[in-house]
Order: C-alpha cells, then sequence, then structure tokens
C-alpha cells in the first residue's frame, strides 16, 4: 500500500467513552494466548528467569513490515524516537503520543534494510492507520515472524548450544543471525526480564522447530517455559509498564473515534471475534468518570530519555513542558505483608462483608487494574500491575506517584477493592522502580565460556 495525502495533526476534544463503558464486566483470561497456565509451577516458573532462563512465546503479538522511502520520516513524524541515528540490525523502544504527550502506544521497531523497518507490537496498528491518511511513500505487510522470548541469567549459554556460535558480540538491542535448527534465526539482545534476554525472529512456519531445539538445548542448564500465570510478572520485577495493564491507550477522545473504528476492525480480524472489548477495561479503587485519567505519558513512566527534540512529532510541545517539570514518576510499591495476610484471612471470617479476591501471582484477566494510592489520606497516585514475587515473597505493584510523595521509603496506602465494594487500606512502602537490580545490559564477553 503506498499513500501519498498529507493529513494535518489531530486536534483533542473531550473523551468520546466513559468510563462506565469501560468498567463493563468480561468474562475472559487475558493470559490464554501465551497457552498452558503453568508447565513446572508459576512459583518455579517465576523464579527461572533470576536463577536460570526461560522460553516464552509472544508470538501471537501483531508485526508488520515496512518499506520505502518515506518509511523513516513517517516513524519521525509519529514517534517522539529519532530516527538519525538508527542502523541496520538496531531496535529501538518506540513510543507513540497524542497531541497532549500522553501514550497511544509502544513496541519494537527494527531496522532490517535500508529502507525497511520491522515493527512489533499492538502499536503497528496507529502506525498502519496513519500511513493509511495519506503522505507517505511507504508500503506495509504482515511480517508473521516468531516472537520467542529466552531470558534469564544462563539463556546465553543455551543460544549458543542451539546455535552452535559465539553470540558474545551482541550489542544490546542490536540483532545477531544465527542458525538454529536449519533455520536463519535473527537474535535480539533485550532484557524484558531484567536479566540477559534474547527475541528470537523467524518466520512463524518455523515456531516449533525452533522452540524444539531452545528446549533440548536448555534441558541441561535448568529451562523453564513459561506458562501463562506468570507471563506478566517480568513486567512489574524489571518495572515495564504495559498498555492495557499499566495504562489505556489515548485514543478516547472525539479525535481519535475514526482510529477506534479502525482498531476494532483489526482486533476482530486478529482475534476471530470482537475483540476490543476485551483489550480495553478498568477495575479497581482509582475512581473516576474521565476516561483520559487512565492515559500515562512517557515522562511518568521513566522514558524521558527516548524522548529526542531534534525533530517535529505529535506531542512534542506537551512533552517539552512535562520533561522540563514533571509531575509524577513511576516507582514500586511493596505491599506490607501483615495487611495483605489480614485481607486473605477475612475470606475465611463468616459475618463480615467478603473483600474483592486478590488472585496469585497478578490478576488474570487482561483489566487495567487500577487502584488508589493515598500519602497522609489524600491522593497521590495511581497503584497498576499488583502482583506476587516469589523471588522477593513480596506482594508488589507498580505506581505513578506524585513527585512530593515519591521519596524512596515513603509509606502510603493502596485502596484495596472496586467502587461500591467493602474496600479496605492497605500500606505499602515506596521502592525504586525496577525494584529488581537492571542485569540485562552486562559485558558479554566477560561471561565465563561455561556457568560457574
Amino acid at each position: 500500500m503506498t499513500s501519498s495525502n498529507a493529513s494535518p495533526e489531530p486536534k483533542v476534544g473531550q473523551p468520546s467513552t466513559t468510563v462506565d463503558f469501560l468498567r463493563k464486566p468480561l468474562y475472559a483470561e487475558f493470559d490464554l494466548m501465551w497457552g498452558a497456565p503453568q508447565y513446572t509451577s508459576w512459583i518455579d516458573e517465576s523464579l527461572s528467569w533470576k536463577e536460570t532462563c526461560y522460553l516464552g512465546d509472544w508470538s501471537w503479538l501483531p508485526d508488520m513490515r515496512f518499506t520505502g522511502p518515506d518509511v523513516f520520516r513517517l516513524f519521525s513524524d509519529i514517534s517522539v524516537n529519532t530516527m538519525d541515528p538508527f542502523a541496520i540490525g538496531q531496535s529501538k523502544h518506540i513510543i507513540h503520543c497524542n497531541p497532549d504527550g500522553k501514550l497511544i502506544g509502544e513496541g519494537i521497531l527494527s531496522r532490517i534494510g535500508e529502507q525497511e523497518v520491522a515493527q512489533f507490537g499492538q502499536c503497528v496498528h496507529w502506525t498502519n492507520y496513519q500511513l493509511r491518511k495519506g503522505g507517505y511513500d511507504v508500503s506495509a505487510e504482515p511480517l508473521e515472524w516468531t516472537n520467542l522470548h529466552l531470558q534469564g541469567p544462563l539463556s546465553i549459554y543455551v543460544l549458543e548450544r542451539a546455535a552452535g556460535q559465539s553470540v558474545r558480540d551482541a550489542g544490546y538491542m542490536r540483532s545477531t543471525p544465527v542458525t538454529i535448527a536449519g533455520h536463519e534465526v535473527l537474535a535480539l539482545r533485550q532484557g524484558m526480564t531484567g536479566e540477559i534476554g534474547f527475541e528470537l525472529q523467524a518466520p512463524k512456519e518455523f515456531l516449533a522447530e525452533i522452540s524444539n531445539a531452545i528446549l533440548e538445548a536448555g534441558q541441561e542448564y535448568g529451562i523453564r517455559r513459561m506458562g501463562a500465570k506468570v507471563s506478566m510478572l517480568n513486567h512489574l520485577e524489571a518495572a515495564y509498564p504495559t498498555v492495557t495493564l499499566d495504562y489505556l491507550p489515548a485514543i478516547f477522545d472525539e479525535w481519535s473515534a475514526d482510529f477506534r473504528d479502525y482498531l476494532d476492525v483489526q482486533l476482530s480480524d486478529a482475534y476471530g471475534a470482537p475483540a476490543f472489548d476485551l483489550f480495553y477495561k478498568v477495575a479497581g479503587s482509582f475512581d473516576t468518570d474521565d476516561p483520559r485519567d487512565y492515559y500515562r505519558s512517557p515522562v511518568e513512566f521513566d522514558w524521558a530519555g527516548r524522548i529526542k527534540f531534534d525533530h517535529e512529532f505529535i506531542g512534542r510541545e506537551a512533552l517539552a513542558e512535562e520533561v522540563a517539570n514533571p509531575r509524577r514518576v513511576l516507582r514500586t510499591l511493596v505491599w506490607h505483608a501483615d495487611d495483605v495476610l489480614k485481607l486473605w484471612g477475612e475470606l475465611f471470617r463468616k459475618g463480615d462483608p467478603l473483600p474483592d479476591f486478590m488472585d496469585m501471582p497478578r490478576e488474570r484477566r487482561g483489566y487495567m487494574y487500577a487502584d488508589q494510592v493515598l500519602a497522609d489520606g489524600a491522593p497521590a497516585g495511581v497503584s497498576t500491575s499488583r502482583g506476587y514475587s516469589a523471588y522477593f515473597r513480596e506482594m508488589l505493584s507498580l505506581a505513578v506517584i506524585d513527585v512530593d510523595h515519591s521519596e524512596i521509603g515513603n509509606e502510603v496506602a493502596v485502596v484495596w477493592g472496586n467502587p461500591g465494594t467493602a474496600q479496605r487500606e492497605i500500606r505499602a512502602m515506596v521502592a525504586l522502580a525496577p525494584y529488581k537490580e537492571n542485569r540485562g545490559r552486562v559485558d558479554l564477553s566477560q561471561l565465563p565460556a561455561t556457568p560457574a
């Protein structure tokens, strides 16, 4: 598809949907897309990416190839990221915002040729929508690649065993070509777990062969398969906020009604049923009448370093102001163990109103569970992605919190329970995000030839 008619920057207006719509019940389990809930046990699997490694399959995520002389102008116009420099084989955490500087989507963008990139994640729909509006000599087509995550401190040894070659010169967010099970694979070095990690990309027709070869090579290193129950715990421990779980895309305004219609069609085609409702729901104690209160900016998520003001892009003016004067920051909240245990104890105490259930290790429905954070009894932020870390043996959550209350060690309270239920306050301590030490960027050339 080639387009040639330029379109103006959209105008942000009033919200065109209601929070009542977003709170509509949904009886579906978000994590079914990852396969079995657990393969050994969710505790064992959640420990693997700190102690050994795991293989997870994210191949269900959409991907697209964009090609043409205007491909970098397209992404420059709609992304906070700079396209200069951008080397072949390099990948970027690509971020798209609305004119108010609020996130529409983000994902991975990899340069795979002179005028060719591959984009991974739900954000491909925003890019393709902007392309269809016109003004760019660019073609787009589904890529249909695997998206296998090999993550953990021993992942490099598994990859080298499966590929029969060294990858010690692999740079962070750079791709290295390898051969696995007789097939050419791009091994993108990244670290979604805060550990050494690789994303293995190849045509989907070879998914089973490549997966089996990795699992076979990993047997002596204690490899685990990633079950659905733990699929998002690494994003919590390593502080990678995620669309629909930690923020709603900034698309519930009047100006974005056309894009919502387009997105509804794309999601329905991809998942074989009306899917817009599946991805965009809210729950939790945070109570508001305005869906825009569930929007977030890249500054709030500590992604300001990715914003480059060397080009014009949607949201530039708003983000320049926020970078200079941030109002909220990303933190981890460590929930008070006694308060959590008391909540669970109430499930067995007859007579008192039952609390909302706190699922383990995390909520399995694809809601944005947004809970009110209080400091000295007053609103101070919003907590999301609540989950139990077996590694730390603590209940954790991510939170965007007012700068004035963000000091490490501060005590706050999280309000647990949906509006209209018997809510409880759970004490929590403000901690760094990421909570887990980030070991994803270690110098691979300095690692021993075999695990210690």
